[in-house]
Order: C-alpha cells, then sequence, then structure tokens
C-alpha cells in the first residue's frame, strides 16, 4: 500500500510522535522513508542579502540537516531513511516533496491549535491536508496528546 513515506520534521522532540507512526507504517509495509526539513527563508526576507550570506543561512541548513538526520538515527532496523534539506516555504516544499511520483504518504504532527492562535500563527499542517495530491496522516504533538500506546489505535493497515 505504501512504498515511500514522506516525513516533514521540524527537528522539535515534539515530532517525535508522527516520526513514531512513520515508523510503524514504514515497517509493516516495507517502505522507504524520507525526512524532509524545510529552511524557512521566508521568515528572511528582510534581511539584506550580505547578512543571510554570512552565517545565517548555513546555521539553518546545518539545524535542517541535524534534524533530518535525528529522524535517520530513529529508525528501526529495516527501515530505509532518505534525508532532504530544502529551502522555501515550509507547506510549498512539503507539498512540492509530496508529488505522487516521488510519496505515497506524508506523516507530520499537528499542534492542534485553535482560535486565534491558528489564524494568527497559520497551520504548515493545514495547507499541507488542502494542499498536497497524496493522503496525509496527521499526529497530534502536543505534551499533553496520550503517549502511552495503549492509548492509541492500531496502525496496522492493509
Amino acid at each position: 500500500m505504501y512504498d515511500r513515506i514522506l516525513i516533514p520534521t521540524d527537528g522539535s522532540p515534539e515530532c517525535e510522535r508522527a516520526i513514531e507512526y512513520a515508523f510503524e507504517l514504514a515497517h509493516t509495509h516495507d517502505a522507504t522513508v524520507r525526512a524532509l526539513y524545510v529552511v524557512n527563508v521566508t521568515g528572511y526576507s528582510g534581511l539584506s542579502m550580505e547578512t543571510a550570506l554570512e552565517g545565517i543561512s548555513d546555521a539553518l541548513h546545518n539545524e535542517g540537516q541535524a534534524a533530518v538526520e535525528r529522524v535517520a538515527a530513529l529508525a528501526p532496523d529495516g527501515v530505509t531513511v532518505e534525508t532532504d534539506v530544502r529551502e522555501g516555504s515550509p507547506s510549498h516544499a512539503i507539498v512540492e516533496a509530496a508529488d505522487p511520483s516521488e510519496c505515497d504518504l506524508v506523516v507530520m504532527g499537528t499542534h492542534g491549535r485553535g482560535g486565534i492562535d491558528r489564524l494568527l500563527l497559520g497551520s504548515v499542517t493545514e495547507r499541507v491536508v488542502r494542499r498536497a495530491s497524496v493522503p496525509v496522516l496527521t499526529v497530534q504533538v502536543d505534551s499533553d496528546a496520550p503517549d502511552d500506546r495503549s492509548e492509541r489505535q492500531s496502525l496496522t493497515v492493509e
């Protein structure tokens, strides 16, 4: 059912819940996982080019590389992980990476914000769900979400 699973990550520890789900699916379906980190250049558009070139870009790319390497380090035996660090708007880059020729499923975390927080902060996950041409599995990653596996639904999909 799934051969290639995309896991966008922002490098936060909370994302590990979504990563665990993706690895369970990858193991069940013998799928390859691609970990994606997007360097959000839209937040730095007001800086001069010299400032960006003086280390900010390198630091952001290094942060991204560390994030995707962390995903790879969490992989169980038998699950192949590819890593990818891109620049751009996170939602656009994720949707682009979720092209059906490259991916069968996107698994990503959501903070479950609502109301004014969602209005002001937006939701990368929501934009990906609305725009992706492949299925998107969202996993709540808030600290108050259940961590105990007995409280989760089975992930076996056949």
